[in-house]
């Protein structure tokens, strides 16, 4: 840290990503990557995009706006687009809470949530969760406070009802209720049809997991005009340009290929059960996932311990040291090889720790 760090970021607690190694080596089942690569027509749309890369791209994304409006059944004017679902996030917060109106979310989830609340001087309040990682609406039911819920959670994969987030969004139209639904595409069932009957409903995506684009960087929030004019605004006052072409040709391709993403999705469902049926059998309790993970824990072996074994054997996982989850590994959900190699080393670890 040198001197000249404003004061403002002294205090600063970053997030930290996971682990992103340049060797080709390891099995990597740490950040919820998707196993599958892109279709071919968003690579060839992508690449075809790269020929115009001397001249900006279109501050109003309008053609891919115009193609995630038709998925979902709205308007172009009630979608926005960012450079992955983290930037609307981050809009999203700005726009929408301050000292007068701050943040509730659950202890245990997504790790940006508190860094983008302190860098922008939101106060915050996290409320727990309970013994199986389950979140209680009842918590949310809370006037004059900006809600901000992962759903499915992250990094527990557990899910709430679109009722109870009906529920929520309805008990007070006059602060802004936040769904991050960045998993939503692994069984989860998404509250974009809810955004046309709450004006104060605000739902986050991205095509990082269930579309193959991590590396491409894209997400979207959709709620009414309104809200979309408001996220904007920050938007137009921080980096208009925030979608690249490549990107946005790759985003408008990869929504023409819903077949082919949705079998990866199926693909990755089925892998995800057969997984946690075979880890509760090694004696793992596994938190039920609506998401492209599993969030374990053994009685044999300590979160951290287990995390250390794998990687010795070139198979990254993701630990968490908080109290609560210092226990538990997140195991993201690959190829079905990919999943026998994760347990048959997993079995050899706890005969060895025996």
């Amino acid at each position: 840290m040198s001197e000249y760090l404003s004061k403002s970021c002294k205090n600063l607690t970053p997030y930290v990503p996971g682990e992103q190694p340049r060797e080709r080596k390891y099995l990597k089942l740490n950040t919820n990557e998707s196993p599958f690569p892109p279709s071919p027509s968003v690579i060839e749309a992508a690449a075809d995009a790269a020929r115009n890369l001397n001249l900006y791209s279109d501050p109003e994304c309008l053609s891919l706006r115009e193609k995630m409006a038709a998925r979902y059944g709205i308007g172009p004017e009630n979608v926005v687009m960012g450079n992955g679902s983290d930037e609307i996030l981050y809009f999203a917060f700005k726009a929408f809470a301050d000292a007068d109106r701050p943040l509730v979310f659950p202890d245990v989830t997504y790790g940006f949530y508190p860094v983008f609340a302190d860098v922008n001087g939101i106060p915050y309040e996290e409320i727990p969760v309970g013994p199986d990682f389950e979140i209680d609406p009842d918590d949310y039911l809370v006037k004059g406070k900006t809600v901000v819920i992962a759903n499915p959670n992250a990094p527990t994969g557990r899910f709430l009802p679109l009722c109870e987030i009906e529920r929520i969004a309805a008990f007070d139209p006059e602060r802004v209720v936040i769904i991050d639904e960045a998993y939503v595409d692994f069984g989860g069932e998404s509250a974009v049809r809810l955004t046309k009957k709450y004006k104060n409903l605000f739902v986050t995506g991205t095509f990082s997991k269930s579309r193959s684009l991590a590396g491409g960087r894209l997400g979207f929030g959709i709620a009414c005009k309104e809200l979309i004019e408001d996220v904007n605004t920050v938007r137009f006052s921080f980096n208009p340009y925030n979608v690249n072409s490549m990107t946005a040709a790759a985003g408008a391709a990869a929504l023409s290929d819903d077949g082919y993403y949705a079998k990866n999705c199926r693909m990755i469902m089925e892998n995800r059960e057969y997984t946690a049926e075979k880890l509760e059998k090694l004696g793992f309790r596994v938190i039920p996932s609506k998401t492209n993970f599993l969030f374990v824990e053994s009685n044999a072996v300590d979160g951290l311990t287990l995390y250390r074994e794998l990687k010795k054997r070139k198979i990254l996982v993701r630990h968490f040291t908080s109290p609560r989850t210092a226990n538990f590994n997140r195991i993201t959900v690959g190829t079905l090889r990919q999943m026998e190699i994760l347990l048959e080393t997993v079995r050899k670890i706890l005969e060895e720790l025996k």
